[in-house]
């Protein structure tokens, strides 16, 4: 189906699950899923050729992250979306906060760096162009606090509330690139935070989840903002084709909802994701520290113990 606009799909009919989730994809996103699909794939491959191992859990992670991308864009939501802002919120909220998160816990990243092959001496192939880029002041910036968390709230607020929203959906470019900037900023917003991937900033546990929490509130701010509005706030969806036998106001209030509860969803996966990082970490610190007491003898406690005698003797004289 068309998706240039929703002034080409006046015959919808009403919105059911069934035809929300029947096949209709749209090519650029398409050939994206199943090309970003191979490309992990011939990475698992090579891999395992070779003798090393890699983690199905990532694999998994991965693939539901691109098949969550085909599910908002590559099915009936895509259309229904292009004139439902109900359901356009439903693509919003997974593009930008689910879909990011899955396919960050599959470290793609990390299996690039170790699947593509090293360039002779003095030549950059692939792999040398993507540590580059990784260490690059350019990834520094748009890694950053500073700018993923003002970013990843004005892609609600600036999007939203003012006319560029009607712009980009009056056509299919415009529609792409904003599907695709909300996929890229939930991306560089939760790269830092996850952590699993290598990247110019590596926060501490407490503060990644400090930065978690500070971009949350304002989806819920946003969506109370939707529910609270006494007339459409969004051209695009001011006036419903009547084949879909909605009201603007009604499903406006339905898409903020989406909005306010959404945001818990991606926030309890991020911190399940952390703490779980964060036992790991420590428990990995253990071991290193058990190691090196069996190495020399626990040389630590012994001058720890030797400080405690000093303290006592110089008391006792």
């Amino acid at each position: 189906m068309d998706h240039s606009g929703h002034g080409t799909m006046m015959d919808l009919p009403p919105f059911t699950l069934g035809r929300g989730l029947a096949f209709s994809p749209d090519t650029f996103f398409l050939v994206g899923c199943l090309l970003a699909l191979a490309l992990y794939g011939w990475g698992v491959v090579r891999l395992r050729r070779r003798g090393d191992a890699w983690p199905v859990g990532r694999t998994v992670f991965f693939t539901i992250g691109v098949l969550t991308v085909a599910l908002v864009m590559c099915t009936g939501l895509n259309d229904y979306g292009m004139v439902m802002f109900s359901v356009h919120m439903v693509q919003h909220m997974v593009i930008s906060m689910l879909s990011p998160i899955l396919l960050l816990l599959g470290a793609p990243v990390t299996l690039a760096l170790r699947a593509l092959p090293v360039a002779g001496r003095g030549a950059k192939g692939p792999r040398e162009l993507l540590l580059m880029l990784l260490h690059s002041r350019y990834m520094r910036v748009i890694t950053h606090p500073a700018f993923t968390i003002p970013m990843f709230i004005a892609s609600l607020y600036a999007l939203y509330f003012t006319p560029l929203f009607d712009f980009l959906m009056g056509s299919t470019t415009g529609h792409i690139a904003m599907m695709v900037h909300f996929l890229a900023v939930g991306l560089v917003f939760f790269w830092p935070i996850m952590g699993v991937d290598p990247g110019p900033h590596r926060p501490g546990y407490v503060m990644r989840m400090l930065e978690l929490f500070a971009g949350m509130p304002f989806h819920a701010f946003f969506g109370i903002a939707l529910m609270m509005a006494s007339e459409p706030m969004v051209g695009t969806y001011a006036h419903p084709p009547a084949s879909l036998g909605i009201d603007a106001l009604a499903d406006q209030n339905a898409a903020g909802g989406i909005a306010w509860a959404f945001s818990e969803i991606p926030s309890v996966v991020v911190l399940v994701a952390l703490l779980y990082q964060w036992y790991h970490s420590e428990q990995r610190a253990a071991k290193r520290s058990d190691r090196a007491a069996d190495r020399d003898g626990d040389k630590e406690l012994e001058a720890y113990n030797a400080y405690l005698a000093s303290l006592q003797a110089r008391g006792s004289r």
